[in-house]
């Protein structure tokens, strides 16, 4: 999520923030920058942004897993016609093992696949096209004391 919040996740639980909303003044003229939508755990459902002129510019929709990971990212357009999807696996440590882009007739465009170590650190992210053929990989190497 490229979402920058003004309050952390747990604050916006706890003092139960249904939603945000961002005004920008530019000189004497004010707008609505953005509307952000918030379930009982503090987690973004929806995330709604307007240009200057308080139009709708795109909307974003969010799903998690029981462990409150985002699962599911739908972007729309200012029509509200879908735009992209973006599904996230994990594994049974909590680990993001995969995330896949599909456009809007719901075909994969890109996807990522994340390993891990044995200590849980991530170790490789494997970077496929819209025919799974592998385009590119990062390995991730740490150094200790």
């Amino acid at each position: 999520m490229l979402l920058c919040q003004a309050q952390k996740k747990k604050d916006i639980k706890k003092a139960g923030i249904k939603t945000i909303t961002t005004t920008e003044t530019q000189g004497t003229k004010s707008f609505n920058d953005s509307k952000v939508t918030y379930d009982a755990g503090g987690n973004i459902i929806e995330e709604i942004n307007y240009d200057k002129e308080g139009n709708l510019k795109s909307t974003k929709k969010f799903k998690y897993n029981k462990d409150g990971d985002p699962i599911e990212e739908t972007e729309y357009d200012e029509k509200n016609a879908l735009k992209e999807t973006r599904l996230t696996k994990y594994n049974t440590l909590g680990e993001k093992i995969e995330e896949q882009y599909l456009d809007k007739d719901k075909k994969q465009f890109k996807k990522y696949i994340y390993t891990f170590s044995a200590k849980g650190f991530k170790t490789e992210r494997k970077h496929y096209d819209a025919n799974n053929v592998l385009i590119s990989t990062k390995k991730y190497t740490y150094g200790y004391k």
